[in-house]
């Protein structure tokens, strides 16, 4: 699951920038991201927000992003299943140590089984 400030952050990641913002809700128009998301350009003396009378993203493009961090997380659900059955590393070391490389390979096979890649 994702959500604006993980695709607002990954923006900020890929462009090399660390925009600080302050959202009020959850926007899911261009409107709401107008009036909803203030973005801070610095502060005064006593440390108060001085908010931008700019928005270093468009809507559009917080959207897409937003829509291609949820395609990627959906496309690696087998990944967080898998870790969850898979048994612990203390487990799987006494594993090999007792049923050797390829019983272990054979435990761990059938969780990648029961979970294949996308």
């Amino acid at each position: 699951m994702t959500d604006i400030s993980t695709a607002i952050q990954s923006l900020n990641t890929k462009g090399g920038n660390s925009h600080e913002y302050v959202m009020n809700g959850t926007p899911t128009s261009e409107s709401e991201w107008v009036s909803n998301v203030k973005f801070i350009s610095g502060s005064d003396a006593n440390g108060t927000a001085i908010f931008s009378g700019t928005q270093p993203y468009t809507w559009s493009q917080v959207s897409a992003e937003l829509s291609a961090l949820q395609t990627e997380y959906n496309n690696n659900a087998y990944q967080r299943s898998r870790a969850e059955e898979y048994p612990s590393i203390a487990d799987q070391l006494d594993d090999i140590y007792h049923n050797g490389v390829d019983g272990w390979k054979a435990t761990i096979k059938t969780t990648k089984d029961k979970f294949p890649k996308a």
